[in-house]
């Protein structure tokens, strides 16, 4: 798919240039707007003091925001594995989509189709591990549900995209709602910072474990996000770490 990218340019992002390699993560967000419009001109808006490199309309049309060798003000207060702020290493892609707070849909096949053609180009522009590409919620879930249960990541796993699990999800599902036992409550929490969930520090460790559970649920269980560590989640976390 040939992708055609109109340039529109906020002018909210460090003016100094950054190295090619610097560049290691892809983060996805959703607008979280009623108005594409309205979502387009916050963008812009000096005042607003957020940004993105590229923004995926409804038509699924592309518009470049903030070329990808400066950094677009789209992470915020963030932490993946070893990094902190994750503006500094990631190109940042806004998808048009209401959001939980103005009446949350499904992403259109235009918009999917234009973000895998586009992640592809960037995969392979700047050599992103797979393993690299985020949502907002994986980066900041104390924060974020960006872009949501709804986003279609088994879609982009199929297209060997994405970092995924390769279990068959008939035999998990009757493993859905089955607690573990502390241990591997303990075991699955380990393995959530493996993947590069991190620990929020301001947070009691029981509401922390919560919430990255939550985040854990939304992106690789997303038929019921509760906080809740079954077994379906632990074989999950499990087999992500085993891929490659």
């Amino acid at each position: 798919m040939a992708l055609f990218i109109e340039n529109n340019y906020s002018p909210n992002f460090d003016f100094k240039k950054r190295t090619k390699s610097s560049i290691k993560f892809i983060i996805i967000h959703y607008t979280g707007m009623k108005k594409e419009s309205d979502a387009i001109s916050r963008l812009l808006d000096v005042k607003s003091k957020v940004s993105c490199h590229y923004f995926i309309k409804n038509n699924g049309n592309l518009i470049r925001m903030v070329p990808e060798s400066y950094i677009a003000w789209h992470a915020g207060k963030s932490k993946w594995k070893k990094f902190i702020s994750l503006n500094k290493h990631s190109i940042g892609i806004e998808i048009s989509n209401p959001g939980h707070d103005h009446g949350y849909k499904s992403f259109n096949q235009k918009q999917i189709k234009s973000l895998l053609s586009l992640i592809k180009d960037l995969k392979k522009k700047f050599n992103i591990n797979k393993k690299n590409i985020l949502g907002h919620s994986d980066i900041a879930p104390d924060r974020k549900k960006d872009p949501g249960e709804k986003f279609s990541w088994p879609f982009f796993a199929k297209n060997n995209i994405i970092n995924w699990h390769n279990l068959d999800l008939s035999k998990l599902k009757r493993l859905r709602k089955n607690r573990v036992n502390k241990k591997l409550e303990q075991i699955f929490i380990k393995n959530l910072y493996k993947i590069g969930y991190c620990k929020i520090s301001n947070l009691s460790e029981k509401k922390s474990n919560e919430i990255l559970t939550i985040a854990f649920q939304r992106r690789y269980r997303s038929q019921l996000i509760n906080g809740k560590i079954d077994q379906e989640c632990y074989l999950i976390s499990e087999n992500v770490l085993k891929t490659k």
